[in-house]
């Protein structure tokens, strides 16, 4: 477990399943990473296929909880990025924990858990140039605007930053 002043990130887990489809079927979510969808099969194989990737060397999942009451509030991951070579961080918060500085506590936490506990040299964030809340918290976390590029039919922005 990890641990911010207001949340707990616990390796994802089978028993994860309904809170993480919270976060798959919420429209707010879901507006920048290709929609949603109200298939429960393709959610659960979704999440199964995400359970699976958790368990493989070097690749990490995590429900993030509150810690006064143990609300799921969220889903973070560190994770292979497209180009092979660097890790990706990806967050996903539930649109009525927004505004309230958990996803900037938990990304600079990751930030740190990446460079001081697994020893990462880098690690990148994407995110559509559309999402103007997420660019603005990356660069709030340190992280430096390092490429625009299309993919998935629209603009993005990769952010990125180096252990000093």
């Amino acid at each position: 477990m990890i641990v911010t002043p207001r949340c707990k990130l616990i390796k994802l887990a089978s028993g994860d399943l309904d809170d993480v489809i919270q976060i798959y079927k919420d429209p707010l979510v879901r507006r920048y990473l290709g929609g949603t969808t109200d298939d429960e099969l393709l959610l659960k194989n979704k999440f199964e296929e995400v359970l699976s990737k958790s368990k493989m060397p070097g690749v990490y999942f995590w429900c993030v909880r509150l810690i006064k009451d143990d609300q799921f509030i969220g889903f973070v991951s560190l994770d292979r990025y497209h180009d092979g070579k660097n890790i990706e961080l990806s967050y996903e918060f539930l649109p009525q924990h927004w505004g309230n500085g958990y996803a900037t506590e938990v990304v600079r936490k990751m930030i740190d858990y990446s460079f001081t506990e697994i020893d990462l040299p880098k690690i990148v964030s994407e995110t559509q140039i559309a999402n103007a809340s997420s660019c603005k918290l990356l660069e709030r976390v340190g992280m430096k605007l390092e490429n625009r590029l299309m993919r998935f039919g629209a603009e993005q922005a990769v952010y990125s930053i180096e252990r000093t």
